[in-house]
């Protein structure tokens, strides 16, 4: 390899046999990442089997219209293996050779390279009459490279796993290399490899070996991968960028997908969990942080991205502000509060939601090294157990925050909310002498209010009750977890009072509202005054589910850093109770009241389409903030013009989403 040369950049994806929809996605996938090389198994177990030929016909074609394709023929039909599986070797080693010459004369025009098998699992179970230093699979390699390269193609041997010197010093001497083209090495560094002794020295112990039989083979790594099967997306951030820098060609990156739960893995159904979290994406298809951060800006982004691997330092003499979800739209404008003051934050955050990596990069370069990022889950109970007993104070913020999202993932939905704030609970009850913690829950615990009576008014619903209708729902209304969302953080609001009230500690619970401001990046789910906002700004249609009458009290993200500051400061008075906050009734909206006030300050109409009211959708809520307000005095300052109109402002200079178009809209009116 030339030195300084960056390696070219390929992806990983193995496809069973129909998988026709997964192909497509994963082409899709690739696109978004501007990735233009894929490895790929062919196995000649699955050529043997009824749908087989069927369907190599139509993937080696279809993946070569849009990738370089490396091919990686491998896996023996039983029918002809020593051992009746498809990881043995084959009874007649000639046999390999002549499945790859028919795959070269049938596609060959679909691929510059190929990849042979490597050492087939299980050595030991070879038939007896098969030479036990490997003498019969080098010449089994050895035959099909010449073949293949007699077609002129240039061959690749399969990845060492582990790397074996002594392994690949017995096939050069047996000249299985003459006909090799790329040496490939696999490493999983963090997943499996545990004593791992870095790329560059595991390349040069490969280099020593080639050169020693003058083989002018290039090395590649032909597999690199990490699992976050502990939600350690950081750790797959930082594997990556360690393998991308190393002395090779090549280097494929295992994988595209993780595998999805109901599905075997081929040394069994869940044998290994970590075998089931190797993908950039995970088996729904969300992006994971590495995946994000490459489709959103390339792998420069991906480069300057290193530091979020940075690990947190312990601070002797300040004990730091930790925000568990610090980088979201709540935890970054309170952590610009703290640093502000001359205080140090650390932001453990797993940056699952798009866009919160600005936050991050806005909050380290305004105030540098008083902000530390751990890029963590709460899921992760070490994690959240080093940060916490650093901190002085604790926020905790990290949610799944969607109602929808909870419907088709309820699981997740109970590992983030609920799971996550025991692992902060436990972690603070473990301590001597824990910090403060600070909780935010939902106003979804109170359900959807099916029995409150409503009023139609207008544009907006009114509850028939006169106490409700003047001060809002208070915390006497009773617990009713509608939907996942709301039982999982309804679940995690009762843990935190409870850990208060058994085990002393100074925890208080927030039940919020709706909260908007800068820094949000708000979509259909969650932050909606934001998408709003948003969409209204680029011209966009807002859908509105249901009637649009709904109500809402809203608050502006510095009146709750206000209230959760306080809440704190005070926590002799306010530790073990839940309060509910949110804008109260002087700072109401409907949801056609929110896009006829974005029109006017739009100066044009913001177009609105109706969609079927969604589940668990409340029709009123609003906070009753008494209870919170004759304990510390405190009161929103900002109404809802003056609020959305800061953020309207915020959104036209700072927000890469939007910032563009809006400012071109704006020019052109």
């Amino acid at each position: 390899m030339k030195q300084n040369q960056a390696p070219a950049i390929g992806l990983v994806e193995w496809f069973r046999v129909g998988q026709h929809d997964r192909v497509e996605a994963v082409l899709a996938s690739l696109k978004s990442l501007g990735v233009t090389h894929l490895r790929t198994g062919i196995s000649w177990a699955d050529w043997c089997s009824p749908e087989g030929e069927a369907w190599i016909d139509w993937l080696i074609p279809r993946l070569s219209r849009e990738v370089a394709l490396l091919p990686c023929f491998h896996y023996t039909p039983p029918s002809l293996a020593v051992q009746p599986h498809t990881a043995a070797p084959p009874k007649t080693p000639g046999a390999f050779g002549d499945f790859v010459e028919l795959m070269i004369e049938r596609y060959g025009e679909h691929f510059q390279w190929l990849e042979l098998w490597n050492e087939p699992n299980n050595p030991s179970e070879w038939d007896a009459r098969l030479d036990s230093d490997w003498a019969v699979f080098g010449s089994m390699i050895r035959d099909a490279a010449q073949r293949a390269r007699s077609h002129g193609k240039r061959v690749a041997l399969g990845g060492m796993c582990p790397i074996d010197p002594v392994w690949l010093e017995r096939m050069c001497a047996l000249g299985a290399l003459d006909s090799i083209d790329s040496v490939g090495i696999h490493g999983f560094p963090g997943t499996w490899d545990f004593n791992w002794a870095e790329w560059p020295d595991n390349i040069a112990q490969v280099r020593r070996v080639l050169d020693a039989h003058d083989v002018r083979a290039e090395i590649w790594i032909s597999e690199a991968g990490y699992s976050t099967w502990r939600h350690d997306e950081r750790g797959q951030l930082r594997a990556f960028l360690k393998a991308i820098r190393a002395p090779v060609e090549r280097v494929y990156w295992s994988s595209v997908y993780d595998l999805a739960p109901e599905m075997a893995h081929r040394d069994g159904y869940h044998a290994d969990e970590r075998n089931y979290h190797l993908g950039v994406l995970k088996a729904d298809g969300t992006p994971k942080l590495l995946f994000r951060l490459w489709a959103g800006g390339g792998l420069q982004s991906v480069e300057n991205a290193a530091w979020l691997g940075e690990p947190v330092r312990e601070h002797r003499r300040t004990r730091p502000v930790l925000i568990t979800g610090g980088a979201g739209f709540i935890g970054c404008n309170l952590a610009d509060r703290f640093l502000s003051l001359g205080r140090r934050v650390i932001i453990l955050d797993n940056l699952a939601r798009e866009g919160v990596e600005h936050n991050l990069r806005w909050l380290t370069r305004k105030h540098g090294g008083r902000v530390q990022v751990d890029v963590a889950d709460v899921r992760d109970a070490y994690a959240v157990a080093r940060a916490t007993r650093q901190a002085r104070l604790v926020y905790h913020f990290a949610a799944q925050v969607a109602v929808t999202t909870s419907l088709t993932n309820a699981a997740c939905d109970f590992e983030i909310n609920a799971r996550g704030t025991l692992n902060v609970l436990e972690a603070l009850r473990g301590l001597d002498d824990p910090p403060p913690l600070l909780f935010t829950s939902t106003n979804k615990v109170y359900g959807a209010l099916e029995d409150l009576p409503l009023l139609q008014g207008g544009s907006r619903y009114e509850p028939a009750d006169e106490h409700i209708k003047q001060f809002g729902v208070g915390e006497d209304r009773r617990l009713e977890f509608h939907s996942p969302y709301g039982c999982s953080k309804g679940a995690a609001d009762q843990y935190v009072l409870d850990y208060a009230r058994t085990f002393s500690l100074p925890a208080v619970v927030f039940r919020m509202s709706c909260i908007y401001g800068p820094h949000q990046f708000g979509n259909e789910d969650q932050g909606w005054v934001a998408h709003f906002l948003i969409r209204s700004l680029m011209g966009l249609p807002i859908t509105l589910y249901g009637d649009g009458m709904q109500v809402r009290d809203i608050l502006f993200v510095e009146d709750l850093l206000d209230a959760l500051v306080l809440a704190l400061d005070e926590i002799e008075l306010t530790a073990g109770q839940a309060f509910n906050i949110g804008g109260g009734p002087a700072n109401t909206t409907s949801l056609l009241e929110l896009v006829d006030l974005l029109s006017a300050l739009q100066g044009q109409q913001t177009p609105a389409r109706f969609e079927e009211w969604r589940l668990a959708d409340q029709r009123f809520y609003v906070s009753d903030t008494r209870k919170f307000s004759e304990l510390t005095k405190w009161q929103p300052q900002v109404r809802v013009r003056q609020g959305v109109e800061r953020l309207a402002q915020w959104l036209r200079e700072s927000s890469p989403t939007v910032a563009e178009e809006a400012r071109v809209k704006l020019k052109a009116s």
